[in-house]
């Protein structure tokens, strides 16, 4: 039996502005409102707004809260200070990644851990498996919205809406107060596009009032609705990886270059596995790559040597709309992995030249 796909709870909003709806992680989601390259501009040069309400939220908490965080994720969360977030992955037991999430300490015994809607009930099914600790764990996705802020003028637009300074929160922080009339919102200083703003979760019955509050304080900074398209292309100019794409159940952190969220100052899942890889080497790595001609390389194009040789695959690739040229990551053999090196992307029946470069592709 074919699983109902949900609804976030903007969705008559997002069809009453001619969003063409797709499906995407098991909900019907906006792509796009107008065009990919008109949202994108509009995120790397105004203010865009993105409903990213599928995403998950788990609440643990409790005296051991911690243990249990630390024991299934990656990163160090016992660095972590009140209102302060962290990007980490969770380890599977055969050297993968079971997510890839963010990690909010709300308090010193109460963490919000966001993760991939795609991934709810895996991601859900996986903590509690591992919970021998006995923290306190809920899960808020189906209550919570959450809306991305993001570009430039971001601050601007949603600083009259708030009493929290907005300008004070550093990147990769957050702080919990009034907004838009509505208390107790999480307002975070992160994002998916490097064109900085923030992200506001709030309970799904204030969402609405939100969203047209948000609009109106940045009619003159022409703010837009953003769809999943411009995203993508938002993403990968930062060479920031998608889930399912870039990394998944079969690939590790070190190959993803993602060692810099698994610290082996702590135990966790598999980390003897992954300390020898950091140590070792590995054999494949996640590059970011630039065509040096026209085209649009693709997830699961060839990449070959200079000479011919298959080293590896795309794994996202687009057009990039600030560059106006192809970009992508894929794994490549390591040897091919250093920066200013030339590989071929196979695009259809052509082979193309492309430089590999050290990520963010696009330098903001």
């Amino acid at each position: 039996m074919q699983e109902e796909i949900k609804t976030v709870p903007l969705h008559d909003i997002h069809v009453s502005l001619g969003a063409k709806i797709i499906p995407f992680a098991g909900f019907q989601m906006p792509v796009r409102y107008s065009s990919d390259m008109e949202e994108h501009k509009a995120v790397r040069e105004k203010v865009g707004v993105f409903d990213v309400s599928h995403m998950g939220e788990f609440m643990v908490s409790g005296p051991h809260a911690l243990d249990l965080i630390q024991w299934v994720t990656s990163n160090d969360v016992s660095k972590l200070i009140v209102g302060q977030a962290q990007y980490s992955c969770f380890p599977n037991e055969s050297g993968g990644i079971v997510d890839d999430l963010l990690v909010y300490k709300l308090s010193e015994e109460s963490y919000m851990l966001v993760v991939n809607a795609s991934n709810i009930q895996k991601d859900w099914d996986w903590i509690s498996a591992h919970n021998t600790f006995g923290a306190s764990l809920q899960d808020l996705s189906a209550e919570l919205s959450l809306l991305a802020v993001q570009g430039p003028l971001a601050s601007k637009t949603l600083q009259p809406l708030t009493p929290l300074d907005l300008d004070s929160i550093p990147f990769y922080h957050f702080a919990i107060g009034e907004f838009a009339g509505v208390p107790d919102v999480i307002v975070s200083a992160t994002g998916y596009t490097g064109a900085g703003g923030f992200e506001i979760y709030v309970k799904n019955e204030h969402v609405v009032g939100v969203w047209q509050a948000i609009f109106e304080a940045g009619k003159d900074y022409g703010i837009q609705p953003i769809g999943l398209g411009a995203r993508d292309t938002l993403r990968l100019e930062m060479g920031y990886c998608l889930y399912g794409n870039d990394i998944n159940d079969e690939t590790s952190p070190i190959e993803a270059g993602l060692g810099w969220i698994t610290k082996f100052s702590k135990k966790f899942i598999n980390c003897e596995r992954l300390k020898a890889e950091k140590e070792q080497g590995v054999s494949r790595k996640l590059v970011g790559f630039i065509l040096n001609e026209k085209g649009i390389p693709r997830a699961h194009y060839r990449i070959l040597s200079t000479e011919g040789e298959v080293i590896g695959e795309v794994t996202s690739g687009t057009q990039s709309p600030s560059m106006g040229i192809g970009i992508g990551l894929g794994y490549v053999e390591s040897s091919y992995a250093t920066p200013g090196t030339t590989i071929i992307i196979e695009v259809r029946q052509k082979r193309l030249e492309a430089t590999v470069y050290k990520l963010p592709l696009l330098k903001v």
